[in-house]
């Protein structure tokens, strides 16, 4: 009888143990978290990819509608608007020949646009050569003739478009239509 006493003494020990260290762990976690401030800045992993703020912009590579390759990491030095969209979509008519107006003026400004047709979602290569040519657009205009690259960047809704700075990093997401001052302030914003 004395040994199962023991035994069960032990491990009601060692159990005590583990929540302790649990519970020390918690409590210097929390301790950590409270003394940073609302806005305080945070250094993010360079390595980290995803769509969040401060997160690197999944890469991709695709072809443009002029036949060249583009991909987005070969990007990386200028602020970049990534735009998603499609030629029967009202607001995204609306928005490019803002965004060409704005594109057009920025040219000294160390900024691209890459406007990333939703081939997919669109009405065939006729219609957005067309909706090109009528609009004058001349920024990259890379087919996302899989629908992979809208996918990964959610472009559920469009237009959508993405703000990354010169480390490749995303500072903003805008859903809908921007006009050129709304350009001008995200890349204004921009390292």
């Amino acid at each position: 009888m004395p040994k199962k006493i023991i035994g069960l003494l032990l491990i009601a020990v060692m159990i005590g143990i583990t929540v302790a260290g649990v519970v020390k762990n918690n409590i210097e976690e929390n301790e950590s978290l409270e003394t940073m401030s609302v806005g305080t800045e945070v250094d993010f992993l360079a390595t980290k990819e995803g769509l969040a703020p401060g997160e690197v912009a999944p890469d991709f590579e695709l072809t443009t509608l002029s036949g060249e390759t583009v991909k987005l990491s070969d990007y990386k030095g200028k602020k970049v608007i990534l735009n998603f969209w499609a030629s029967w979509c009202p607001p995204c008519k609306a928005e490019m020949p803002l965004m060409q107006n704005y594109y057009d003026g920025a040219q000294e400004e160390n900024v691209e646009i890459l406007a990333v047709n939703l081939t997919t979602e669109d009405r065939g290569m006729t219609k957005v050569q067309e909706f090109v040519s009528a609009n004058n657009l001349t920024f990259p205009i890379p087919l996302d003739k899989e629908g992979d690259i809208g996918s990964i960047y959610q472009a559920v809704t469009i237009p959508t478009s993405y703000m990354i700075d010169t480390e490749g990093r995303i500072q903003n997401k805008h859903l809908g239509p921007m006009d050129e001052k709304a350009m001008k302030d995200y890349i204004a914003n921009l390292k």
